[in-house]
């Protein structure tokens, strides 16, 4: 336990940044976006907000920027969108793929973009102030010091009362920013403590999953759950190995059950997305699987995923398990309402960044599969190679920081 205590005394040893600290410095590799800003100009109101393209609730949040940035540029408001935590391999394809997005989905954008890959944002910004999630927002006011730091749905709220002088000294933000603080530096201490058990768990876990030695990948697993056992990343590879590597249905059964009965009851789209691929998923053979059972829990879980994450909402990850619930209104005969699905989920990726969820082999994968369920024949072109199940269980920031 010696690299938890490490890491608690790193996180105590931290220099706040809170409501009345002087702003630091603002220090992107490249403006994409509006007029770069190097310096707090004193009378001028500052929003930056850090977010990402893969990051639903920051994608509104964006949206609402713009309409804070028309309301009150007379106030003498400037906003900056710092992206911080996109998702590529290098910076060049991350900044492609961010130009692209803003250039598609926010044409109206009147703020400035800032792009840092290299996370010296986070080190000046978002570390100090015990920020864990994006989006996050902060509010510096004209003299230069920090008035605001939280969610941007608060901005509302706050924001009329930083430009009146009335915020920074009420009763209510010294609450609100205590309360972010001590929230911070527990959520930033339970995620210390998680990267220390999980690191050995995945140095042993990855090259046993590479060289197919499942039991080796079995002991790993149940090890990570005996440490974890609330952790559905773990909970999803415990039934993937039992049933889909080993074949061992008695074992994996009911490891499958108690699977999808949290999911249902913690009403959460991405365990219940976990769960019915292990039932559905096309690239799976569930031949063996107990005809019945399997239809009745692909029936509960398509109905809860469906009602949670409708075809006509905008947000949720949709390719997480549209193409499984699609497979199970196949099966059962629902051909048209398994094509709406994997329909939707096309027109979902396409509104991703490239570099969101591997998209390419997701695309593939449900263009082939759309042409199977039409008993159409994909070109050369649009689909070369077998589907794969690529995608991973949630999108993960390229940062530790998590998505609120």
């Amino acid at each position: 336990m010696t690299g938890v205590t490490e890491s608690a005394n790193q996180v105590g040893a931290v220099n706040v940044l809170s409501v009345g600290s002087r702003a630091p410095s603002i220090k992107a590799e490249e403006w994409l976006r509006g007029r770069p800003v190097t310096k707090f100009e004193p009378g001028k109101v500052y929003i930056i907000e850090f977010w990402a393209t893969w990051c639903a609730p920051c994608i509104a949040s964006m949206a609402n920027l713009v309409i804070l940035q028309d309301r009150y540029r007379s106030d003498g408001v400037e906003g900056i969108g710092v992206a911080a935590h996109e998702q590529a391999s290098t910076a060049d394809e991350a900044r492609a793929s961010l130009d692209a997005w803003l250039t598609k989905s926010l044409p109206n954008l009147n703020f400035a973009i800032a792009f840092d890959y290299a996370g010296q944002m986070d080190k000046l910004w978002m570390d100090p102030s015990f920020s864990v999630g994006i989006p996050a927002s902060f509010v510096v006011d004209r003299d230069g010091r920090i008035a605001f730091v939280g969610h941007p749905t608060q901005l509302d709220i706050a924001l009329p009362k930083v430009l009146n002088g009335s915020w920074a000294t009420s009763d209510e933000a010294k609450a609100l920013d205590a309360e972010r603080i001590n929230t911070g530096r527990r959520r930033k201490l339970e995620l210390s403590q998680k990267q220390a058990l999980v690191g050995p768990i995945f140095a042993r876990l990855e090259p046993a999953m590479k060289s197919k030695d499942w039991p080796a990948a079995l002991s790993a697993i149940e090890e990570a759950l005996a440490a974890m056992p609330d952790e559905v990343t773990f909970r999803g590879l415990h039934a993937e190995l039992l049933l889909h590597k080993m074949r061992d249905l008695r074992a994996g059964l009911p490891v499958l059950r108690q699977l999808v009965r949290d999911a249902i009851d913690k009403k959460s789209v991405v365990w219940m997305s976990v769960a019915i691929r292990q039932l559905f998923d096309p690239a799976k053979d569930c031949s063996d699987f107990p005809h019945a059972e399997r239809f009745a829990m692909g029936k509960d879980l398509s109905e809860h995923i469906l009602a949670a994450n409708p075809p006509q909402g905008s947000e949720g990850a949709k390719f997480l398990s549209y193409g499984a619930v699609a497979q199970y209104y196949y099966e059962t005969g629902e051909r048209d309402r398994a094509i709406e699905l994997v329909e939707v989920a096309l027109k979902w990726l396409d509104a991703a960044p490239a570099s969101d969820v591997a998209k390419r082999d997701i695309v593939q994968c449900s263009l082939q599969t759309l042409a199977s369920y039409r008993s159409e024949k994909l070109g050369y072109e649009e689909c070369c190679s077998a589907p794969q199940n690529t995608a991973p269980e949630k999108p993960e920031p390229r940062s530790p920081k998590e998505a609120a």
